[in-house]
């Protein structure tokens, strides 16, 4: 017998899974359509023309070589990227994800052109994403200079330019002269020991190997070391703030919350990968506990630090209006650190505006610069300030020539900022510290993508042969392809223009 109720269940079932599907086909091609237009601009790229080296993985295409690449760091050992230009030449195209073609440039003018352009090649979205991890903003939209690009960039430079000028580095002289000083004192000290305990710190952990049985003296971790020299210099340089890790006083919790979030989120992950393809994806981080507590401690620290260093601002400059002179310099010179710079560049910048466009920063995106200082200054300077002595101690008459010059620089009645005009004149110095950077470059690669409207044409200053044996004089380019500067590699091209 026919029920009216089975009727009307089966037909709200069906209505039901109709509805279900219906939202599981839009929500599949809401997430998949970017990989499918990724494919189809790929395809039709002019990159598809050029030669490159084969892959082993259709998948990985040859991202995992160039990784594994990224740990062959001795100096006299060819680079997996000077074996392909040896074969293909300055201009060439490698494989990306599942069959990409992204460009691969050696050629010095090219180079020029593309790294001289900044706002037409911005680094893709992908890589500012990534960093964003690790630099970026504790609030959704904020960035750093690091990760900026287009209008932001330009007011951040403009507003964060004071900072950097020359007559302000000298300025911090004396902070860096005296966590040399100290940690000199330190290896010295360590020197007349038997043994010794070499730290860890946040973002390198590892400690350095005990002496063997026969060999004498005591083996120093010299990374380990300037890794703590270091933050503490832009600790107090950059924010006014004392990590105190050469003495060792115990662990700083925003030393360690910068390297919970520093050593997460440079390692390689599968999500990566996919979040390339998947833009959907890219809003998922890993939240786990310890991560957000990490962040959570340096928000409650940086943003202290910001109205610290504001209400300095705003007392200096009510002395001024009070003040003759004396009380007034000594009130800047505790504020010479690069945030209270920035924070003073920044109120100018606001009370130079219409009243109606904001043209400042706002405080998450002064965090933001907080946790770029700690980047850019820190690991990168440790890094190389140990491969200069790494050189130095394989080249012992180039070391006794660096010593000789050093030695006849008289420093020791000096101020701090003449001590930086003498020691900026000893011209050796000058050259091994340029040398180390060439030779062992902290940023080792560095990737840019196109976009400009319609395409572009990059000239070169050498021709080169594409995949039918056609010589060219320039590359081609769509919008969105993708162009990466193997810095390092160029660096120690011995056929360019450091031979």
């Amino acid at each position: 017998m026919f029920s009216p109720s089975l009727f009307i269940s089966s037909a709200t079932t069906a209505t039901t899974t109709t509805c279900f599907l219906v939202l599981v086909i839009v929500f599949l091609s809401y997430a998949t359509l970017p990989f499918f237009q990724l494919l189809y601009r790929q395809s039709r790229s002019p990159l598809v023309n050029l030669r490159g080296p084969p892959s082993r993985s259709f998948f990985m295409g040859n991202l995992k070589d160039m990784h594994d690449a990224e740990n062959v760091v001795h100096p006299h050992t060819e680079t997996l990227f000077q074996r392909w230009e040896k074969e293909y030449g300055k201009v060439f195209v490698y494989q990306g994800f599942v069959g990409g073609k992204r460009l691969m440039l050696m050629d010095p003018r090219a180079v020029g052109d593309v790294l001289g352009r900044a706002y037409d090649y911005p680094k893709p979205e992908f890589v500012r994403d990534s960093l964003s991890g690790m630099v970026g903003g504790f609030k959704k939209g904020a960035e750093g200079l690091l990760t900026s690009e287009g209008d932001v960039h330009r007011r951040q430079r403009k507003i964060l330019a004071p900072a950097f000028t020359s007559s302000h580095i000298k300025s911090l002289t004396p902070i860096f002269w005296e966590k040399a000083e100290q940690l000199r004192d330190i290896w010295l000290s360590a020197a007349e020991r038997s043994s010794y305990s070499n730290p860890s710190t946040p973002t390198t952990p590892s400690e350095a190997k005990w002496p063997s049985e026969n060999e004498s003296g005591v083996r120093i971790d010299a990374l380990s070391w300037l890794a703590r020299a270091t933050l503490d210099i832009i600790g107090e340089a950059g924010f006014g703030y004392s990590f105190n890790s050469l003495e060792g006083s115990g662990k700083d919790a925003l030393a360690e919350a910068f390297g919970v979030i520093f050593s997460t989120a440079r390692k390689f992950r599968v999500i990566t990968i996919l979040q390339v393809w998947f833009p959907i994806l890219r809003g998922l981080r890993r939240n786990n506990r310890t991560m957000v507590e990490a962040r959570a401690t340096m928000r409650k620290i940086g943003l202290g630090l910001i109205r610290e260093r504001q209400a300095q601002a705003a007392a200096t400059s009510s002395k001024k209006k009070t003040d003759a002179s004396g009380e007034e310099v000594a009130v800047e010179m505790r504020g010479r650190d690069l945030l209270s710079v920035l924070i003073r560049a920044n109120e100018r910048e606001r009370a130079a505006g219409d009243g109606q466009t904001t043209e400042g920063m706002n405080e998450e995106e002064m965090l933001c610069q907080i946790s770029t200082f700690l980047a850019a200054g820190h690991e990168t300077t440790s890094s190389a300030l140990t491969w200069c002595l790494y050189a130095l101690a394989k080249d012992p008459l180039s070391q006794e020539r660096l010593r000789k010059a050093l030695r006849s620089v008289e420093l020791d009645s000096l101020p701090g900022q003449q001590k930086y005009d003498a020691i900026e004149k000893c011209q050796y110095l000058d050259w091994v510290v340029r040398e180390t950077l060439r030779m062992h470059a902290p940023v080792t690669s560095t990737m840019r993508v196109c976009m400009v409207d319609g395409g572009d044409v990059i000239p070169v200053s050498t021709p080169f042969h594409d995949k039918d044996g056609v010589l060219q004089n320039s590359v081609r380019l769509n919008k969105y392809d993708i162009i990466s500067v193997p810095i390092q590699a160029i660096n120690r091209d011995g056929d360019g223009e450091w031979r």
